[in-house]
């Protein structure tokens, strides 16, 4: 797809993206019980628009896309990366990673840690992230989830 425009997201913007967030989870076969057990987790906040951590993805200016990292110390954690289920895998969730990978490394992160959908691991495999033990859902007592990491290069190259 080659009319993308990445850009911060806008006031505003908070609920359709946070409805994005649970309509790109649902492609997995969750039921509404489980969606809504994820909603608190997958709901984007005023306080999280900061243009240096959250981007979204637009087409003919309807959001598709949205990305979110959060500093840990010396890695960043890739909170969410969600794609409307409309246009999966026309390369849009490829960009919004190479944002977040391309804004971690400029932020001086080691890593950029993947706490990831069992359903989405395997994106995360072919984009160069390799698995790194499990993590409990931040949502659902007593599931786990795969936890990945794209190691980036020292920008001091060492």
């Amino acid at each position: 797809m080659t009319n993308v425009l990445l850009r911060p997201a806008r006031d505003g913007e908070c609920g359709e993206l946070s409805a994005l967030c649970l309509r790109s989870k649902a492609v997995w076969g969750y039921d509404a019980a489980f969606l809504e057990a994820c909603r608190a987790e997958l709901s984007i906040r005023p306080a999280d628009l900061d243009p240096g951590l959250l981007h979204v993805a637009e087409v003919d200016g309807k959001l598709v896309g949205v990305v979110q990292i959060t500093p840990e110390g010396a890695d960043l954690h890739l909170d969410k990366l969600f794609i409307d289920p409309g246009i999966l895998r026309t390369g849009i969730g490829r960009r919004l990673l190479d944002w977040a990978v391309s804004r971690a490394a400029e932020l001086g992160a080691a890593r950029l840690v993947i706490d990831a959908d069992p359903g989405a691991a395997d994106f995360y495999r072919r984009m160069g992230a390799t698995d790194a033990g499990v993590v409990a859902s931040g949502s659902i007592p007593g599931r786990f989830l795969p936890r990945l990491e794209l190691l980036l290069a020292d920008p001091a190259g060492r």
